[in-house]
């Protein structure tokens, strides 16, 4: 493998793209945590998006680990698997709770402005098969979808922790690898459908913030990498992606392949984070504040 004019073996030409890779997506998203940090106007909206930020940059440092350590079993690419996953678990969380602030709602303190309230929820199958079809938002309304989304947070990291303490000892297979599978299906799908149906519902209210982008970017990652497990995984069953190196078997360059993939669109999630979590909003709330500071001090002067 020829890289900028050096020969170079496969495994150091593969590491040398992740590595770079890696760490352009922690320029653009150290950059991005630098700009909320000195913007800091609106704490509670920021701290948030602080947690989002932070997920292409985890998923990249995570993929390149998996790289350099590519001889590793399935117990060691799992825990790599888990630490995404349970991460994305509390970002979808930090969504719903950033989506909340920009309505100026809180159910810890029973806080929902009267101008949102009574509006109708339709609910679609099978949401119906325990939920009206039709249902008034209020507070109750807002902390079970909350509920629905925070249920994800808890059953993602307790499935991962079973996964791997299963993969440990040979047993992860046949109807218990189905029964989780189905788990944890049903419960992101819960969690995905309190979202979807929150930015239904308030899409003018949220239209300002850029919501739509917002999501994208979440959900861009895990799709993405999703899928492309999906698509190697049919590759490798069809003997397109082959293990041709006597170190490596099939499972761990395909895991391999995964692993350089993720590295690289990491780079371009980062740099449309940029975009989808500006913090330019923030800018001007920072000017009024610094008048405000100002025009406090010159009153007090004035007295």
């Amino acid at each position: 493998m020829e890289i900028l004019g050096l020969q170079l073996d496969v495994r150091t030409g593969t590491l040398l793209i992740a590595g770079l890779s890696t760490v352009l997506c922690l320029q653009f998203s150290v950059t991005l945590l630098m700009q909320h940090r000195y913007h800091w106007t609106k704490p509670e909206q920021q701290k948030q998006i602080l947690i989002i930020i932070c997920m292409a940059p985890l998923y990249a440092v995570t993929s390149f680990f998996g790289l350099v350590e590519v001889r590793a079993g399935e117990v060691f690419f799992t825990v790599l698997e888990s630490i995404k996953e349970c991460y994305e678990a509390l970002v979808i969380a930090s969504f719903l709770k950033l989506m909340y602030c920009y309505l100026n709602v809180s159910t810890s303190s029973n806080v929902v402005p009267d101008e949102i309230k009574g509006r109708i929820i339709h609910h679609a199958f099978p949401i119906t098969l325990f939920q009206p079809h039709e249902v008034k938002l209020d507070q109750k309304t807002l902390k079970l979808m909350q509920l629905w989304t925070w249920q994800f947070v808890v059953i993602r990291p307790a499935l991962s922790v079973l996964v791997v303490s299963l993969e440990a000892l040979d047993m992860y297979e046949g109807w218990i690898s189905w029964a989780i599978t189905l788990v944890l299906n049903c419960s992101v799908t819960l969690a995905m459908y309190s979202l979807i149906t929150f930015y239904h519902v308030f899409a003018k209210e949220l239209a300002p913030h850029n919501p739509l982008a917002k999501f994208i970017c979440i959900k861009g990652v895990v799709f993405f990498s999703f899928w492309q497990g999906i698509v190697l995984s049919m590759l490798a069953y069809a003997g397109v992606i082959r293990a041709e190196h006597k170190f490596l078997d099939l499972a761990q360059v395909e895991e391999a392949y995964q692993n350089l993939f993720v590295c690289i669109e990491m780079v371009f999630f980062g740099m449309f984070q940029m975009y989808a979590f500006s913090p330019k909003e923030y800018y001007a709330k920072q000017v009024d504040h610094k008048v405000a500071a100002v025009k406090g001090e010159q009153e007090k002067k004035d007295e």
